[in-house]
């Protein structure tokens, strides 16, 4: 395992316990993203969720689908991901501790690829939207949402930032944060071999670019 997984790994570890309450402050854009997603999704679909911290968004999005596989690598949050599909009685979600690069998932085989508030926090995210347009089907979705940490934010969000960028700076968390425009996570998409069909610019404390895309 290299270091910056290895360092990923512990970070959000540490966070999984706290996590879903520091991500109440983002409710109305996790409302929002889920709504645009539920269009897109079809009852037959085998879908990949990539980066699914605790579940909650495959919880609201699994009657919607066939099947989902999530995955995260902190253990931590499959975890709690596990417990609450047994406490929700969701049995068609699986939730696995590994990586978007695990050789059991082969090309071609998901209908749709969710990547929810990841493509900003990975080592390598051209290397990740290749990945992502492998495993795809023919004419398969590319659905996301990317903070975009040049674009508008409020103050408080503004300060955290800055305090999270010292700690990388220290070296207290890994160094794998890309601060985006707009415009530049939609040319990672495009470049990655997909057509966007829809964006919409989220904005709740912070702007996010959420983003349906088809492979071509």
């Amino acid at each position: 395992m290299d270091n910056n997984r290895k360092n990923a790994e512990k970070f959000w570890d540490k966070s999984a316990g706290t996590y879903d309450l520091s991500e109440k402050r983002f409710e109305l854009a996790h409302i929002r993203t889920v709504k645009n997603t539920q269009k897109y999704l079809d009852v037959n679909d085998i879908v990949l969720e990539y980066g699914c911290g605790t579940g909650k968004k495959a919880f609201e999005l699994a009657d919607n689908v066939k099947e989902i596989h999530a995955i995260d690598i902190s253990a931590k949050m499959i975890d709690i991901a596990k417990k609450g599909a047994i406490e929700r009685g969701i049995k068609n979600v699986d939730f696995t501790h590994t990586t978007i690069f695990d050789a059991e998932y082969q090309n071609g085989f998901f209908s749709v690829l969710l990547a929810f508030n990841i493509l900003h926090v990975v080592d390598d995210n051209q290397k990740v939207i290749r990945r992502i347009h492998n495993l795809l089907k023919p004419g398969g979705l590319l659905i996301s949402i990317t903070p975009c940490l040049k674009e508008k934010m409020v103050f408080i969000n503004k300060c955290q930032l800055s305090f999270y960028l010292l700690l990388i700076k220290i070296g207290l968390v890994p160094d794998m944060l890309t601060n985006f425009k707009f415009s530049e996570v939609e040319d990672l998409i495009s470049n990655g071999n997909f057509r966007i069909i829809e964006t919409e610019e989220v904005y709740h404390r912070v702007s996010s670019n959420f983003i349906v895309a088809k492979k071509i």
